[in-house]
């Protein structure tokens, strides 16, 4: 992740909404938002001061959870905003959402050769070509777009690296192929295919993708009286910076509001031990493998791409669930905020058998937003005891093939003579290659572990840090947890009760 001016204006714009619900103040001066975090009178990044502004009207509507607006009748920036000034709403579809005059219009896919070519004699370009698509003229090889197919071989063996293979990001890094254009050849979403992975949002580089927001609405809870409760990923590690350290976080979450907060490596632990006597009860016995289901973009993929492998999902519910029903459980009168770095994350929490688990859904670049707007100083909280109720194995959930690992140790523990051969996928185009060779028969007797993020959890849509170094954090992080194995854990005795 690279901190660009896409991304300074995310922040900004959640830090206003934080800050608008803290005063109370009048929601009409939504409406001045724009100008404060755009000032002055000329454009920085595009061609319009205006159109900067009327960008970030938009994301602001998101951010409280809002509609766009009609592009083709006037409405107020501040309109329905009552409705969503509430201490409990739910995310209303489409939760990942285009800003259509922020969208480039990128070219879905185009080959073309630039000015570096050589025309060299060889011409390898021309000779690979399968569709005849390439000619010389003026000494330059010259690309027939009517005749291009898009299969980049001109780009692989061109020995100057003069011709490239341009795609639209939002599209290239969709691994559900949900993303088209319009009529006006601006991106398209179609929903029946999208599963809110997040990553279009995170690869459009003129920022014209989000998803919505509970901020706004957590923080009427708050000013309610509500107690609210929050349930933290094990991704948190180092995503605030250096000076919030893990024995800080409930502090300073206690200074926005927040009641408690516990750990969802507890519900990991959970969701470890119940797949993996899943696997030992129906592998190969009932099933010929079984797919873990702690990433809800991968479960759906896998739904909808492959219906007749459904089965073989694990049922387990997974960690975010596990660990708020464990807290209701404890204590009726709280609600839940889960936080962590996924889109997804929101669209799950949104289905109606997790509605009274879940109330509010925050990514960790949200919850930033929340800390700026309170002014808080990381450097002056002071630290609480260490968290230690979550298990190493648990804590790694957050990175790619950690939620197998910990499959494989509770088997582990619970029966020591059984080998479980693993499979791992990450990002949901790889993932869907590994359930295509899986429905060919060449994973029977294996877990399957698919993250919809590359790098996994840690690369989430609303994450602060590099993936690698988010990876760094958090495998440290689990290796100082005093338990080790998800079996260890003292509440895996409560699982029957909350299922």
């Amino acid at each position: 992740m690279i901190y660009s001016s896409v991304t300074d204006i995310r922040r900004k714009v959640f830090c206003e909404v934080a800050r608008m619900a803290y005063e109370g103040s009048d929601h009409s001066r939504l409406a001045e938002l724009p100008y404060k975090i755009i000032p002055g009178e000329v454009a920085t990044h595009r061609a319009s001061i205006f159109l900067e502004r009327a960008i970030v009207s938009e994301r602001l509507r998101l951010a409280i959870g809002l509609p766009l607006r009609p592009m083709d009748e006037r409405v107020p920036v501040d309109e329905n905003i009552e409705d969503s000034a509430v201490a409990e709403k739910y995310y209303e579809p489409p939760l990942v959402n285009i800003i259509k005059f922020a969208c480039n219009a990128c070219p879905e896919k185009l080959v073309k050769v630039s000015n570096l070519c050589q025309g060299c004699l060889a011409r390898p370009c021309k000779e690979i070509c399968p569709k005849g698509a390439i000619e010389m003229r003026n000494g330059k090889s010259h690309i027939d777009q009517s005749k291009c197919i898009k299969c980049g071989r001109c780009v692989d063996v061109c020995p100057y690296g003069a011709i490239n293979k341009m795609e639209r990001p939002c599209a290239a890094a969709c691994g559900m192929d949900a993303i088209g254009s319009d009529e006006l050849g601006r991106a398209k979403i179609d929903y029946d295919k999208c599963v809110a992975c997040g990553q279009c949002i995170v690869n459009c580089p003129f920022g014209a993708i989000s998803d919505k927001g509970q901020i706004f609405q957590l923080i009427h809870a708050f000013k309610k009286g509500d107690k609210v409760a929050a349930i933290v990923a094990p991704a948190f590690v180092g995503q605030f910076g250096p000076e919030m350290t893990p024995e800080k976080m409930n502090s300073a979450l206690q200074k926005l509001g927040f009641v408690d907060m516990f750990e969802v490596a507890i519900g990991a632990d959970l969701c470890a031990v119940e797949e993996a006597k899943d696997f030992m009860r129906e592998v190969p016995e009932h099933q010929p493998f079984m797919a873990t289901s702690c990433c809800p973009s991968w479960s759906v993929m896998a739904k909808k791409m492959f219906p007749e492998l459904a089965p073989y999902i694990s049922m387990a519910m997974t960690p975010m669930v596990l660990t708020a029903r464990l807290v209701k459980k404890k204590h009726p009168d709280y609600k839940i905020a889960f936080i962590g770095p996924c889109s997804a994350k929101k669209l799950e929490a949104s289905r109606r058998t997790i509605r009274s688990n879940v109330d509010f859904v925050l990514t960790f670049e949200e919850l930033m937003g929340m800390f700026e707007a309170k002014s808080l100083q990381f450097s002056a909280i002071l630290e609480e005891k260490p968290l230690e109720e979550g298990s190493s194995n648990g804590r790694a959930f957050a990175v790619s093939g950690g939620v197998a690992k910990a499959v494989v140790d509770a088997v582990g523990r619970m029966d020591p003579e059984r080998e479980v051969k693993v499979a791992a996928a990450q990002g949901l185009k790889e993932c869907k290659k590994l359930l295509l060779m899986a429905k060919a028969g060449k994973y029977n007797g294996y877990l399957l572990e698919g993250m919809a993020c590359p790098g996994g959890c840690v690369a989430g849509a609303g994450t602060l840090q590099p993936v690698n170094k988010s990876t760094l954090a958090v495998n440290q992080y689990a290796a100082k947890a005093p338990l080790q194995n998800p079996v260890d854990s003292k509440y895996h005795i409560d699982l029957p009760m909350l299922t």
